[in-house]
């Protein structure tokens, strides 16, 4: 293991350090530029390419309990969300050092605990005017126009964020025009014709006659005009073309019109915008969906019941040592088994097979959970003849009778299953498949009316499921890995399972592929899933530093006392300490988002130093004080057709430029994380280094901290 600590303190609160030094180590994975790292070891000087938080925590030494606790809140986010673990993990070194500046200068830790909490609050109700609603997107999916046709490009990710970008994007078309200018939300991503790539051979071709085309673009047109709308779910501004502004000096002026409503109704849209400049993840995931779309409406039932993207029915086969042109997305079962089942697959793969699922192990010692073994019971030979066959021979024998009698070719095995009997069955060119997934045993036994069992004497002829092709996912000679392995596709007819075939000539790199399709995966399920996102790019962040530095701003002058709900049972020195310290304590909070923006910012490569890149942020964030509204000037900003003073690096050639999106509750629960676990370390550092309890956090503050 690798350690990561710097110099210590020890007259400090020595956990917010360790906090601190930890997060430093994965400030380059923020932002959608990421730089990997080798991580060496130190006692056996191995080396490791590290691309993500999560891989890079499972290589450093984490043995303290700091580290535990930080390796247990970005573990609890990568497990339920795949995403924003880069984001907790910086921003717990960020406010960490928001914690220590604030005991520096002698700050009562209630009054840090209070005022911290209630401003990430008062920040996650602030950006609720950010949201983008995500309506109707499976009502076009018939249109020609897909994510996974497109060349692989690179593209501005937000008003506040942009990576440098030659390429052609252009508008969706000439008679479009007009329309387009009013709605930006409508792009052609590629001036070359879209070709159907490999991976999309099972999409259905649908030909339209020219009355249809034209009857589909008019429809496109007058959806298009509808997009044309109001946000009224903020309370910045109303459904009047012009408002008054408050500036923060006291006067009052009017503003410019209501900054235009943002939607989203297309799916081609949605997965750049969630990409965060990885696209060929994104190909993936979209194009997996889509086989699912095209699965449920040829099979469902009920027309009227929504389609909802499935996440656990996909799955990834990774193939290292080939190019990464071979990656795509199969409807069916896509697994690795040994090449000694070479000519077994090619006897089968011209017939149906049946097929048999075993949902625990298949080894003659398994017994279920549960089961108890009777005591007390001896055994005894008929025969003083010594038996020549094992117990685990005669077993196998009998699994091969039970085989031969049902006709049943393929066993999906959940658990383990005895070499000796792979063997045998290699031999009778029978398939035993182990380890598989249980929504894939599920998804075979909806296909085929298999029905699973525990062990193999309870198969019968209503088991039995019927119909599954097994076929080799390309040319023997083409598939085999290092590992004498090759990839061999099962599916049936109606099954509700897609498998995305990730390849890469890099065997360091693989780990990181799959861990970037996952986390795309999960961006466009959750999107879904929520029917909303953030406007992306940092535009969230900016939001939250401006507005607390207005609300720092307005303590310093009114002084008021308005935030004291943990603290009306202390002490009134205490309370009446709130008014003097909140300002301060909200400024530290800020700094966390202006390090975190700063950070996004110096990593696009834009800037030459991170004080640029600072300077940078604070400029705007000044524009956004003044404008009276921050909401209101983030949604102006983004409402920018032509390049203006967000664009940078950006191409004179874009007329256009796709915006980028983030996942809502994903975001904020990353906040929430990153604030508890510094808050929980505060309060243990100050027990050990006072001996006193009296700085314990409010119950309802940690009720978020699910993970301890």
């Amino acid at each position: 293991m690798v350690m990561a600590y710097r110099a210590i303190n020890t007259r400090r609160h020595v956990g917010l350090q360790q906090l601190s030094s930890l997060a430093e180590t994965g400030r380059t994975f923020l932002g959608p530029v990421k730089a990997s790292k080798f991580v060496v070891d130190e006692q056996c000087h191995e080396s490791v390419l590290i691309s993500s938080t999560v891989r890079l925590l499972e290589s450093l030494d984490l043995s303290s309990a700091v580290g535990q606790l930080l390796n247990e809140a970005v573990q609890a986010q990568n497990s339920t969300y795949r995403t924003g673990t880069s984001t907790l993990l910086f921003l717990v070194g960020a406010w960490s050092h928001a914690v220590e500046e604030c005991l520096h200068i002698g700050v009562p830790i209630p009054i840090i605990v209070s005022v911290m909490s209630e401003g990430l609050n008062s920040c996650c109700e602030e950006v609720v005017s950010l949201q983008v609603p995500v309506h109707n997107i499976f009502d076009h999916m018939d249109n020609t126009k897909t994510f996974s046709g497109i060349e692989t490009f690179s593209i501005s990710l937000s008003p506040f964020l942009q990576v440098p970008s030659d390429t052609g994007l252009i508008q969706e078309k000439q008679d479009l025009k007009g329309v387009a200018s009013q709605s930006p939300s409508t792009y052609n991503l590629s001036e070359a014709p879209v070709k159907s790539p490999k991976f999309f051979k099972t999409q259905a071709k649908v030909e339209d006659d020219e009355g249809k085309s034209q009857a589909r673009k008019d429809r496109l047109l007058a959806h298009t005009c509808c997009r044309k709308s109001v946000l009224i779910h903020s309370r910045h501004f109303n459904k009047a073309d012009h408002q008054w502004i408050h500036k923060p000096d006291g006067s009052v002026e009017q503003g410019a019109s209501t900054p235009k409503a943002y939607r989203c109704e297309d799916l081609i849209e949605l997965a750049v915008g969630l990409s965060h400049g990885d696209h060929s993840s994104m190909k993936l995931v979209e194009a997996a969906m889509r086989l699912q779309f095209q699965n449920a409406c040829v099979q469902q039932d009920n027309p009227t019941v929504p389609f909802m993207f499935d996440i656990s029915r996909i799955f990834t086969c990774c193939l290292p040592g080939l190019p990464e042109t071979l990656s795509c997305v199969c409807l069916g079962y896509i697994t690795l088994v040994s090449v000694s089942t070479t000519t077994m697959i090619k006897a089968l793969q011209n017939q149906p097979v049946r097929l048999v699922l075993i949902e625990g192990d298949l080894t003659e010692s398994y017994r279920h959970v549960g089961f108890n073994k009777s005591a007390n019971i001896k055994t005894v030979l008929d025969s003083v003849k010594l038996r020549e066959d094992s117990s685990e021979e005669l077993w196998i024998n009998h699994v091969l009778q039970v085989l031969i009698q049902f006709d049943v070719n393929l066993l999906l095995v959940q658990g383990k299953v005895s070499e000796q009997l792979m063997e045998k069955c290699i031999h009778n060119k029978r398939l035993v498949i182990g380890s598989v997934n249980v929504k894939v045993m599920q998804a075979f036994a909806e296909a085929t009316g298999a029905v699973q069992v525990a062990y193999i004497t309870q198969v019968n002829e209503d088991c039995v499921g019927e119909g599954v092709s097994v076929t080799f996912w390309s040319s023997p000679v083409d598939i085999v890995d290092g590992s004498s392995r090759m990839a061999v596709v099962l599916k049936t007819e109606g099954i509700n399972l897609v498998t995305a075939v990730l390849t890469s000539p890099v065997t360091a790199q693989m780990q990181a592929k799959e861990d970037r399709f996952w986390t795309c995966a999960y961006r466009l399920y959750y999107a879904l899933k929520e029917e909303k996102v953030f406007l992306g790019g940092g535009a969230v962040e900016f939001l939250c530093l401006s507005h607390l530095q207005i609300l720092a701003e307005q303590s310093l002058k009114k002084g008021n006392h308005a935030w004291s709900g943990c603290l009306i049972n202390t002490s009134s020195w205490l309370a009446s300490s709130l008014a003097t310290y909140r300002p301060t304590v909200l400024k530290c909070l800020a700094n966390g988002w202006h390090k975190y923006l700063s950070t996004l910012v110096y990593n696009t490569a834009n800037y030459p130093s991170q004080l640029e890149a600072s300077s940078f942020i604070q400029h705007h964030v000044q524009n956004a004080k003044d404008s009276g509204s921050p909401s209101s000037y983030v949604l102006n900003e983004y409402s920018k057709l032509s390049s203006g003073i967000f664009n940078l690096g950006i191409s004179n050639k874009l007329e256009h430029i796709p915006r980028v999106y983030d996942i809502v509750t994903p975001k904020i629960e990353a906040w929430r994380r990153a604030l508890d676990l510094v808050l929980l370390v505060l309060q243990s550092d100050s027990e050990i280094i006072t001996g006193l309890g009296h700085t314990q956090i409010n119950p309802q503050e940690l009720e978020g901290f699910l993970f301890l």
